[in-house]
C-alpha cells in the first residue's frame, strides 16, 4: 500500500464522516422503516463480509466458498447466548427450555461470535488448506451445507432450537433503547463495521498481509523468501472468519429473527459477487459494491416487480421475477465492461488526484 498524502487522508476522512452524518440524517428524518435505512444497515454488515471474503479470496488467493457457514456460525452464536432467560421457555417449547441456562449482554456474545467461527475455521482449515483452487472451494462449500444441516439436526436443537426460529435476542432497536443513541440504529452499524474494516486494513498492511500478497501473486516465489505457507493461509483462514462470525451476528441484530435454512450457498455466492464487482484485491470497492448491490437488490429496482399501466396499456413483462432478470442482467454488463471490477486492485485513497496545470496537486 502506497503511503497516503496528508490531502488523500483528508479527503478520507472527510467522506468518513459524511457517511456517519449522512446515515444519521437519513434514519432521523426518512424513519427506521423507511427502505433507505434498510439499504444502509444491509450494506454496511454485507460491505463487512464482503472485505473478509476478499482477505481471503482477495489478498490471499484462496478460493473459498464457505462464508454462509461461518456466518452461519456466528450468527447462532450471538443469538443463542442473549436470549434472555425469561424467554428461553417460549423460545425452546420443543426442547424443554433449552440447554443454556443463562444470558449474556450482547458485546461479549458478538465477540464470541467471531470467536467460535475462527475456532470453526481453525478446525476445518487444518485439511482443507493443503488443497488448492477448486478443490478449495469444494471442501469449505461442503463445510457450510454440513454446518448448516447440523444446527438444524434435533440432537443439538437444546442449544440450536432445531429448525425452528431464534428470537427475541436483542437486536439493532432493542441494543440502543435507553441510551444515548437510541434510534440511531445506522450510526451504530456502521461504526461496528468501520472498526472491524479498519482492523482488517491494518492486518493487510502489515508485515502479515504482504505475506499474503506474496502467497497469491507466486505461492513458490512466497516460499522461497521464506514464508511458511500453510501457517499464513491458516492465519488467513481464520481472520476472514472471524470477521464473518462477526458479519453474521450483525445480519442476526439487523433480521430480528433467525433460521439456518435461510444460510444458504446462495448467500455466499452473493457475497463472492460484490468481491468480484469491486474488484478482488480491493476494501474500498468491495464496500462499494456492497451497497450498490443491496440498494439494487432491495430498493431501486423493485417497481419493476410490480405491474404498470400508461393509461389502460399494461407494461409488458411487468411483474414477480421480472426484478431480478433485470438486475442479473445489469450484473452480466458491469462485469463485461469492468473486467476487474469496479476498482481493480486499487483503493480510493490510491487513486492519482487530478492534475493543475499539467502538475499534480501537491498535498
Amino acid at each position: 500500500m502506497k503511503k497516503m498524502s496528508k490531502l488523500q487522508t483528508a479527503i478520507c476522512f472527510a467522506v468518513v464522516v459524511l457517511l456517519f452524518v449522512g446515515g444519521w440524517l437519513v434514519e432521523k428524518y426518512a424513519g427506521t422503516s423507511s427502505m433507505a435505512v434498510t439499504v444502509l444497515q444491509k450494506g454496511a454488515v454485507y460491505a463487512l463480509l464482503a472485505v473478509s471474503m476478499n482477505l481471503l479470496n482477495g489478498f490471499t488467493g484462496l478460493f473459498s466458498l464457505g462464508q454462509a457457514g461461518f456466518m452461519l456460525v456466528g450468527a447462532y452464536t450471538y443469538a443463542v447466548l442473549t436470549i434472555p432467560m425469561a424467554k428461553r421457555a417460549a423460545i425452546y417449547q420443543y426442547y424443554g427450555g433449552g440447554a443454556l441456562q443463562f444470558t449474556m449482554s450482547f458485546l461479549p456474545a458478538l465477540l464470541l461470535a467471531g470467536v467460535v467461527a475462527a475456532a470453526f475455521a481453525a478446525i476445518i482449515g487444518f485439511p482443507a488448506l493443503r488443497l488448492k483452487s477448486d478443490y478449495l472451494a469444494i471442501a469449505t462449500l461442503g463445510f457450510a451445507e454440513i454446518i448448516r444441516a447440523a444446527v438444524q439436526w434435533d440432537v443439538l436443537g437444546p442449544v440450536t432450537n432445531g429448525s425452528n426460529l431464534l428470537k427475541t435476542y436483542p437486536t439493532l432497536k432493542s441494543i440502543l433503547k435507553g441510551t444515548f443513541m437510541q434510534g440511531n440504529t445506522v450510526v451504530f452499524v456502521f461504526f461496528m463495521v468501520a472498526v472491524c474494516i479498519g482492523i482488517i486494513l491494518l492486518v493487510i498492511n502489515s508485515t502479515y498481509g504482504r505475506a499474503f500478497k506474496a502467497i497469491r501473486d507466486d505461492e513458490i516465489a512466497a516460499e522461497a523468501m521464506g514464508i511458511n505457507l500453510f501457517k499464513h493461509k491458516q492465519m488467513a483462514f481464520i481472520i476472514s472468519s472471524f470477521f464473518a462470525g462477526i458479519g453474521g451476528a450483525l445480519l442476526a441484530m439487523y433480521q430480528g429473527s433467525l433460521q439456518a435454512n435461510a444460510f444458504k450457498s446462495s448467500m455466499t455466492y452473493e457475497i463472492m459477487l460484490m468481491v468480484v464487482i469491486g474488484g478482488m484485491g480491493s476494501v474500498s470497492g468491495s464496500v462499494i459494491a456492497s451497497f450498490l448491490f443491496i440498494a439494487c437488490q432491495e430498493w431501486w429496482l423493485r417497481f419493476l416487480d410490480e405491474t404498470q399501466f400508461i393509461g389502460d396499456f399494461q407494461i409488458p413483462l411487468l411483474g414477480s421475477g421480472f426484478r431480478m432478470v433485470v438486475f442479473s442482467a445489469i450484473i452480466m454488463v458491469v462485469v463485461l465492461f469492468f473486467r476487474k471490477g469496479l476498482m481493480g486492485d486499487n483503493e480510493l485513497w490510491n487513486l492519482k488526484l487530478p492534475k493543475k496545470n499539467g502538475k499534480k496537486v501537491k498535498a
